[in-house]
């Protein structure tokens, strides 16, 4: 296993790591940036992501260091690749676990050959609108702090691309997809809309990414992985 040092963190580092289960991006930066400055006697170093995966989704993350920083905006532009689970039959507002069940639908209609046909409308360039409870920020503040408000928001939709979809496993009400998207495609929303499209409601059960480009979430360190390529703690002695 690798073991980096100080300058290689400055130098900068593009490194692949598996988020977990209810950790926000910006937690896995913050304790990296702390386990490299710990281990590395660093005071400063630059870290950050490259795209952002809610709480409740697990899978990549990437993070770059030092110089490679400047590398963010590149990375995020690449496509991306999600499975998942879809539960058919409710909703939610957050369109996720995130906020509870609001409302039910019936789902007896609905055949595999409706579902399957149904995933052929999101291929392609799509208008698709932002959640509500998202980070997407509105004349200052986060979309999600409207919604946790209850306060009504106008959000203008945006076209993203899918470039496949598909359904991988049919269990009613559950359903697994495969999606692979641009940028900026909300895989809460493609839920939202897929159960309208099939007459019925849906929200996301689960999310895990699993491709950026051609970085794989098979490759990606889990946090205790990544300490093991980190030096023997050191005393903060640098600028």
């Amino acid at each position: 296993m690798t073991t980096f040092t100080a300058e290689d963190f400055k130098n900068g580092q593009i490194l692949l790591f598996d988020k977990p289960l209810e950790w926000t991006s910006f937690q896995v930066v913050n304790k990296v940036r702390w386990l490299i400055r710990k281990n590395c006697g660093i005071k400063k170093i630059k870290v950050g992501h490259a795209g952002t995966l809610d709480p409740l989704a697990t899978g990549l993350l990437i993070i770059c260091t030092g110089k490679f920083t400047k590398k963010i905006q590149e990375l995020q532009g690449q496509e991306k690749e999600y499975t998942g689970t879809f539960t058919l039959g409710s909703t939610t507002p957050s369109y996720d676990l995130e906020t509870e069940i609001d409302k039910s639908y019936p789902i007896e209609h609905l055949t595999e050959e409706k579902l399957q046909q149904t995933t052929e409308k999101f291929e392609g360039d799509i208008e698709q609108f932002p959640p509500v409870f998202s980070a997407l920020k509105k004349d200052g503040k986060r979309l999600y702090e409207y919604a946790r408000k209850g306060e009504e928001v106008k959000i203008n939709a945006r076209t993203v691309t899918i470039s496949s979809f598909e359904l991988t496993n049919i269990d009613l009400p559950k359903v697994d997809f495969k999606v692979s998207c641009s940028k900026g495609t909300y895989i809460r929303s493609l839920a939202h809309d897929f159960g309208k499209a099939v007459e019925s409601g849906a929200h996301l059960s689960s999310l895990r990414r699993t491709k950026i480009g051609d970085f794989r979430v098979n490759d990606a360190y889990s946090i205790d992985d990544f300490i093991k390529t980190l030096p023997e703690k050191k005393q903060n002695s640098e600028k």
